[in-house]
């Protein structure tokens, strides 16, 4: 493989170290000063490759922030190499794809145009919160999974007859995936979230299914636990045994991690897609087969 370069933004520096050891690359690290009113300036120590570059940059919150500081190191990047893929393994903003209600901006186009703008020829993206965002694209993109690697995860517990849930009809090809994946059955609960005001209420009646079993609930991303809280109360009433949660992306805010576990969640598990205590799956392998 011709030297290539991984240049590490400031969220996915473990990450992107991974994926360089893999692919054996140089690793090009970004420091980054904050000043008083916010600006980031980011410094990068290493030489950028002339031929690619690979750039590593998470957009969770700051989304803001860590949108710009991807698209910079994209630009500066593209001054000394002849091609730029970008691993944007959570991609912030995916949740609006679309206009929801009469004047809503539709921030996946906007990004479209910025990553083409800032120099990247492809987009890797690792379980986008909706498909639908990628088609404002018009540069190359892939969207890659996690499931295969958190369900080698759950594949090492002792798990009484496991039953993988969806905590809505949403998610059900998601469920399906992980629970072919794992060998087990599934089922998706119905819910209904209000536009405006974002309460979750859970509409499924009785789950006789859940009856002393281990349940995984996935999902995509947690960001403040709503909608696994509340399923994790209606399946504790309907008597299952322990439940656990699996996800790619846990944002996990406003202590959602403490709210998570009080509503009787055993253990939280996501990938290392956004860095924290509960991501201990590595999805740089995954990555890493969407580059070579």
């Amino acid at each position: 493989m011709a030297r290539l370069s991984v240049i590490a933004g400031k969220a996915s520096e473990e990450l992107a170290r991974k994926i360089s050891r893999k692919l054996k690359g140089n690793l090009v690290k970004s420091e980054v000063r904050t000043f008083a009113d916010g600006e980031s300036k980011i410094t990068l120590s290493g030489k950028i490759s002339k031929g690619k570059s690979i750039v590593v940059q998470s957009v969770y919150p700051p989304v803001d922030t860590n949108l710009i500081q991807a698209l910079s190191l994209i630009s500066k990047a593209k001054e000394n190499s002849s091609e730029v893929i970008t691993v944007i393994p959570y991609m912030g903003y995916a949740r609006q794809d679309r206009e929801f209600l009469p004047g809503e901006i539709v921030t996946m186009k906007v990004l479209g145009k910025l990553f083409k703008g800032a120099g990247t020829s492809k987009v890797i993206v690792v379980d986008i919160h909706s498909l639908n965002g990628l088609k404002h694209f018009t540069i190359k993109t892939n969207n890659v999974t996690a499931i295969p690697e958190l369900v080698k995860f759950f594949k090492k517990l002792r798990l009484k007859e496991p039953l993988v849930v969806s905590p809505d009809q949403g998610g059900k090809e998601r469920a399906k995936e992980f629970a072919q994946e794992l060998g087990s059955e599934y089922i998706a609960l119905e819910k209904k979230r209000d536009r405006k005001t974002g309460k979750v209420q859970i509409k499924t009646k009785n789950v006789d299914e859940v009856l002393g079993r281990d349940l995984i609930l996935v999902d995509d991303m947690i960001s403040t636990g709503g909608s696994i809280i509340k399923a994790t109360q209606f399946l504790k009433k309907q008597k299952c045994k322990r439940v656990f949660v699996a996800c790619t992306h846990a944002l996990l805010m406003n202590d959602a991690e403490k709210k998570i576990k009080k509503a009787g969640v055993t253990k939280i598990v996501s990938a290392n897609t956004i860095p924290g205590k509960t991501s201990i799956v590595d999805v740089s392998n995954t990555i890493v087969k969407a580059l070579v």
